[in-house]
């Protein structure tokens, strides 16, 4: 064998890079004569969380579903690849009023999972980890808006996903509820490690609480920011400033409320 130093010196293998968790190549959606996305291109990496903001009717919920599968008509001259286990989480927390909360976690999930465990078992930890440990069996309807998202947060929990996909799942909330749920879900992102992608209008929700924020302006992604401040981040912290500054110019807003270019 080489001495030590020689082994230093001696080439290394250049490393190959991970395959993005999901990969858009020239995504094109349209609705009529009207095109939503414009041959988008986006790569997200394993495990990064990032927010997409944009101005309504921008094409920020098209673009989601697109990368849910759930939407069957866009077009790209590449690829559109995510993850085998996709979770979404939307605005409306989309309970069954006429299931009790352990079953709406639980929906559509098989008895027992690859590895053999217990889905009830794994519902009730998923809800245990949101806050619900013994509403297993509460109807939705007993449950406050916030507890809601909470079990809807469980159910894409319990689904052990690669990818999870949240359309303005906080835009419903009042606001003390919102910077719960917002610490909530970004716990639950460091300790089970998805890539995330976050639909909101809120700036300030997407500096908080995303590594990289995007902005879809014209069917394009307009701005590509990397919000590099260490967790956990708070609404006061002036270093904030900076970044939101940067997203309202990008959205055509100043920073005191009004329209860009306006008296």
């Amino acid at each position: 064998m080489a001495p030590l130093t020689e082994q230093l010196k001696a080439p290394q293998p250049t490393p190959t890079p991970s395959r993005p968790a999901v990969r858009l190549t020239g995504l094109t959606r349209s609705f009529g004569a009207r095109t939503v996305l414009d041959g988008v291109d986006l790569d997200i990496p394993a495990g990064q969380f990032v927010a997409l903001l944009g101005h309504s009717g921008s094409g920020k919920s098209t673009l989601l579903r697109a990368v849910a599968g759930l939407d069957h008509d866009t077009a790209g001259s590449g690829e559109l690849s995510t993850p085998e286990r996709v979770s979404v989480v939307f605005q409306d927390s989309r309970l069954l009023p006429w299931r009790r909360v352990l079953d709406n976690v639980l929906l559509g999930t098989p008895k027992r999972d690859a590895e053999g465990r217990d889905a009830a078992g794994r519902g009730r930890a998923a809800l245990a980890e949101v806050g619900l440990a013994g509403r297993e069996n509460a109807w939705p309807g007993q449950l406050s808006g916030g507890e809601q998202q909470r079990a809807a947060l469980a159910r894409s929990l319990v689904r052990e996903p690669e990818l999870l996909l949240a359309d303005e799942p906080f835009g419903a909330l009042d606001a003390l509820t919102r910077i719960r749920m917002h610490t909530l879900l970004r716990e639950l992102w460091q300790r089970h490690h998805p890539s995330v992608l976050l639909v909101t209008h809120d700036v300030d929700e997407a500096a908080v609480l995303a590594d990289r924020v995007l902005v879809l302006d014209h069917g394009r992604i307009a701005v590509d920011l990397t919000v590099d401040l260490p967790h956990p981040r708070s609404y006061r912290d002036p270093r904030l400033g900076e970044y939101r500054e940067r997203l309202l110019a990008a959205l055509g807003v100043r920073p005191d409320g009004e329209p860009a270019g306006g008296n």
